[in-house]
């Protein structure tokens, strides 16, 4: 049974292809548009997923869609009768209902010539990001968690999963919202862009939360677990905020109202200096939504006694937050796959769409089939033969920029090579394998310098990324050597959590240990990424560390997918080497 799932007229548009049950391809349609966060119909990614599952469009039978206008419409309707909104909001819905009905003929049309004969399934919102991680995770019985900023007139849902199956036992509905609390304040510091959070939590450590008075009167946090926000702040439930979902890049208007200037001050602009106080609001902000998350969490663990926790949605992406679970919560296990935003909504539609026709042509007694994905090397790859061809067609250019071309013989000479390169301070361009699935690079589309060197990240700021400052770079470490280095020791392969570094260890790698002491750490093991684990372990042996800075191949776009916007962005930066496959560019 094929399922075709996809996430479509949301941020990070995306698709996956499930064959019984288990996934066999996913990618983000930004990796193809080449617009950040592109929205609206993912036809690209479709077209891959298709294509790497061997099948034609023609032929497929069923498409999953991460959104259902049919659920929540009595909610909606309480809301209108007691809000009294803008016409414009209402309006701005309909429309987006509207659009949201005619997905079968968009669809339909993005494939001409092949008549559609798949049945779509819409699959609730929260659901769907439930699933992507609750039917990815190792866990059979779990408690799972989504938040995010709104889907389906709900921002948060929750529930117990056992053998397979998740019963929502709580939702959180419009307005109320804890990722449009977090999206409002990150608008309020400066950073107007969709996306933009992880500006925040980068900034935090370096102020105090001296402000979380004033948040608590932002977010109100509920005896049952849940949450509202003090709507007098934002202008989301009253006005027509604008949105901008289709084809291109996701564009959001101010969600926040004068109430909150007027608690706070007047807001940052773009381009103004950081001043502490905006440092202190961003960590205020930060303390805030790990009160309200853990509140959350500490309720579901004193109802269902269970020590597994998976996590999703957009606020699924908060690092820094996924670092403290087990240390602030009883949770002993947690499960984030490397998509937790939208995108992820791909294959947890798909999952469910699977589920649902495989026990409709069972019975009960069957245990549903599980997945578990241990590794995001999920989209596209390419040969020998096509890097040589994109190296070829680009010789002149190469031979311009006073480039040597190496190749390698074999694995090990790659990483033996390349490991020198890091130790010498080098700034690389790695890219292998697969292309990963979700916003990290992990190991494979990854630009890799030395974590020993203080001056690392103003070195990649300079050549290459041209980012803000307070913005951290990650490190991959080897994962059995985790507890040696980092304060708690847990399988980390997504880069979703945040962990504090050993305090003897933080001066010997200073480009990857933040502010607060903290790295956003990969874990990388032998049995998901064997040339990856290699390349470490090569460093290792020269230097004694046992992990690398990474940071994601691209400059201001999305991380490269083909080995030609690979070769393009190694030749318009200064960075010194690249790694193709087996191939190897030298500067100078």
């Amino acid at each position: 049974m094929l399922v075709l799932g996809i996430n479509a007229y949301h941020g990070d548009s995306s698709a996956a292809v499930v064959r019984d049950g288990k996934l066999v391809a996913a990618v983000e349609e930004e990796r193809f548009r080449r617009i950040k966060h592109w929205a609206g119909l993912p036809t690209l990614s479709m077209q891959y997923c298709l294509e790497e599952a061997g099948v034609r469009f023609s032929d497929l039978e069923h498409i999953a869609i991460n959104l259902n206008p049919k659920v929540n419409n009595l909610k909606r309707l309480l809301f209108i009768l007691r809000r009294r909104p803008d016409l414009k909001l209402i309006f701005e819905r309909l429309r987006k209902r509207a659009q949201t009905k005619s997905v079968e003929q968009a669809i339909a049309d993005s494939f001409p010539g092949q008549p559609m004969k798949a049945r779509v399934h819409h699959i609730e919102h929260h659901l769907a990001h439930l699933s992507s991680s609750y039917l990815c995770s190792p866990f059979e019985d779990a408690v799972n968690v989504s938040v995010d900023g709104m889907g389906d007139f709900a921002s948060a849902a929750w529930g117990l999963g056992t053998r397979g199956k998740i019963d929502i036992e709580g939702r959180v509905f419009f307005p109320h919202s804890l990722g449009i609390f977090y999206s409002a304040l990150t608008q309020w510091l400066g950073f107007p862009h969709y996306g933009d959070e992880y500006k925040v939590m980068g900034l935090a450590p370096y102020g105090e939360p001296k402000h979380l008075d004033l948040m608590r009167k932002i977010v109100l946090l509920q005896p049952d677990g849940s949450f509202r926000i003090n709507l007098d702040c934002f202008r989301h439930h009253r006005e027509s905020v604008n949105y901008t979902w289709d084809n291109g890049s996701p564009d959001c208007g101010i969600l926040y109202s004068t109430g909150l200037e007027d608690l706070l001050g007047p807001a940052r602009k773009k381009d103004a200096p950081l001043e502490q106080r905006h440092k202190d609001i961003a960590r205020s902000v930060q303390v805030m939504y790990e009160e309200a998350f853990f509140h959350l969490l500490h309720q579901l663990h004193r109802r269902h006694g269970c020590d597994n926790v998976t996590l999703s949605g957009g606020c699924g992406m908060n690092s820094v937050a996924n670092g403290k679970v087990r240390r602030q919560t009883p949770f002993k296990n947690v499960y984030i796959q490397s998509a937790a935003g939208d995108a992820g909504g791909a294959i947890g539609a798909a999952l469910v769409a699977h589920q649902n026709l495989e026990s409709s042509s069972h019975s009960s007694s069957v245990s549903p089939k599980r997945f578990h994905m241990a590794h995001a090397y999920w989209g596209p790859e390419y040969s020998t033969a096509q890097i040589d061809e994109v190296l070829e067609a680009d010789k002149i250019r190469i031979e311009q920029a006073g480039c040597r071309t190496l190749k390698m013989s074999s694995a090990d000479e790659l990483c033996q090579v390349v490991a020198q390169a890091i130790s010498e301070g080098k700034v690389i361009g790695w890219f292998q394998g697969r292309l990963e699935w979700g916003p990290r690079a992990l190991g494979n589309r990854s630009i890799l310098g030395d974590p020993r060197r203080a001056d690392m990240k103003d070195i990649l700021n300079q050549k290459i990324k041209r980012r803000e400052s307070f913005r951290p770079f990650a490190p991959s470490v080897l994962r059995e050597k985790t507890a040696e280095w980092f304060e708690e020791e847990a399988d980390v392969p997504f880069m979703m959590q945040v962990f504090q570094i050993q305090k003897d260890k933080r001066s010997q790698i200073p480009a990857v240990t933040h502010a607060d002491g903290s790295g956003r750490l990969q874990t990388v093991s032998a049995e998901t990424n064997p040339l990856y684990h290699q390349l470490i372990s090569a460093f290792d042996a020269i230097t004694g560390i046992p992990m690398v800075l990474n940071t994601s191949f691209n400059e201001n776009e999305p991380v490269v997918t083909h080995p030609r916007e690979a070769l393009d962005c190694f030749l318009r930066t200064r960075m010194d080497v690249l790694a193709l496959g087996r191939t190897v560019l030298m500067r100078g």
